[in-house]
């Protein structure tokens, strides 16, 4: 796909918003890194977060990592001592 911009004053772009929203361009923090080759420039989207890790930083996942560390200090719960020791305990 090929989209051509206009060079604005102070050398700006303004990135179509499809394309932004596709690369997650439009989240806070979102970057692009920029890359020189012979005879082209390449933006490349680069992320605080990596888009594939992202399902990590959600609220609800955060919310429930929160709450596994509280019943962790409460020390709630049960520790198994081997693999084989948890896999009976699932099936009691």
């Amino acid at each position: 796909m090929t989209t051509y911009v206009s060079i604005q004053g102070r050398g700006t772009i303004a990135l179509p918003a499809a394309a932004r929203k596709r690369y997650h361009l439009d989240e806070p923090g979102a970057q692009v890194e920029i890359i020189e080759r012979e005879g082209e420039i390449v933006l490349r989207p680069k992320l605080p977060v990596d888009a594939s890790q992202a399902w990590f930083w959600d609220a609800n996942w955060q919310a429930g990592e929160r709450q596994a560390e509280a019943e962790a200090d409460a020390r709630l719960g049960e520790i198994h001592e081997s693999g084989e020791e948890f896999l009976d305990a699932l099936d009691d």
